[in-house]
């Protein structure tokens, strides 16, 4: 049903699954960098395609709905919410009576910016497990967002502006919407606040939000990307405390890495227990496991599950 050639593969229908480099026709998952190319033919939702053209271009696509199965070939493909960002699906491959379900990036429960994830049964998952480490147990997501919104406030009470940073796709506008939700305003940086318009063109409404013009306002929350992003910083505030929201966070050393006052794991992945929670709801009879630690695939092979990780020169062959 599939082959690995640097990249997944659904043979039948000659289609790319969020494969990074051109393609003549190619799923997307989602429109992280990491996960686009300038495919010929990019099959995504329609949230997917605003936000992939935003970055990309416009460029030829074919709007796939969550839930409204299409016919590719021999197959039958149907896009499901995946709870990752705005837009984000996993994809059901359906063949001759046999099912394969690609994760992609995804997350299980609530977000403030994403339909929340749908995992229906299939024979084959392909399943990103990027957080396939039991240190990455993350606490509940509102006892987290309780804590943002503590320490903002806390921030602006004295006196000083909160400078949260996250990816400009997706983080930051979760993070945006929790703050206004929380009647916080928000500044955003330009290149968080272009993609925040996207978003408000799709029906994500986030709230008051302003663009920043190089002047933090009192009051206000300030969104900018990551620190490693040197192109995109912000010159120099007098009084500031910065804040990372990462799943990474679960590791305490994480705010020094980062070099940032406070991290916090707020993550938009499936934590550990998510991730076999996952596949205890898919039930597959094989499970392949990209973009995390083989340890995972150990620790699923423990459980009695047929697990593999993806990419391995002997998986070249099809299934």
């Amino acid at each position: 049903m599939f082959h690995y050639d640097r990249g997944l593969f659904l043979t039948a229908a000659h289609l790319a699954v969020d494969v990074p480099r051109r393609q003549a026709k190619a799923f997307v998952s989602h429109a992280h960098a990491d996960h686009i190319a300038r495919h010929e033919l990019a099959l995504c939702t329609p949230d997917t395609a605003r936000l992939y053209q935003h970055r990309l271009g416009q460029r030829r696509v074919w709007e796939t709905p969550f839930g409204r199965p299409i016919e590719l070939g021999p197959l039958r493909l149907t896009a499901l919410p995946a709870g990752h960002v705005l837009g984000s699906a996993m994809l059901l491959a359906e063949h001759e009576g046999r099912s394969l379900l690609y994760t992609g990036d995804f997350r299980l429960g609530p977000s403030a910016t994403a339909q929340p994830a749908e995992l229906p049964h299939a024979d084959v998952l392909v399943m990103e497990c990027t957080f396939g480490d039991p240190r990455y147990r993350l606490p509940p997501r509102e006892q987290v967002v309780a804590e943002l919104i503590e320490l903002v406030r806390d921030t602006i009470r004295g006196g000083a502006t909160p400078v949260i940073h996250a990816y400009a796709l997706g983080k930051a506008q979760e993070v945006t919407k929790t703050l206004t939700d929380a009647d916080i305003p928000v500044q955003q940086h330009p290149d968080i606040y272009a993609v925040s318009q996207v978003y408000e063109r799709c029906g994500c409404a986030l709230g008051k939000v302003l663009r920043y013009d190089g002047a933090p306002r009192p009051g206000c929350a300030l969104v900018v990307p990551p620190r490693n992003q040197r192109a995109r910083r912000v010159a120099p505030i007098a009084r500031k405390v910065t804040i990372a929201v990462t799943g990474w966070a679960a590791d305490p050393s994480t705010k020094y890495r980062l070099g940032v006052d406070h991290a916090l794991p707020l993550s938009d992945h499936a934590d550990y227990d998510q991730l076999l929670e996952a596949v205890r709801c898919v039930g597959p009879e094989i499970v392949y496991c990209t973009h995390g630690p083989e340890a995972f695939v150990d620790r699923l092979a423990e459980l009695g599950w047929d697990a593999r990780p993806l990419g391995r020169a002997w998986q070249k062959r099809l299934f």
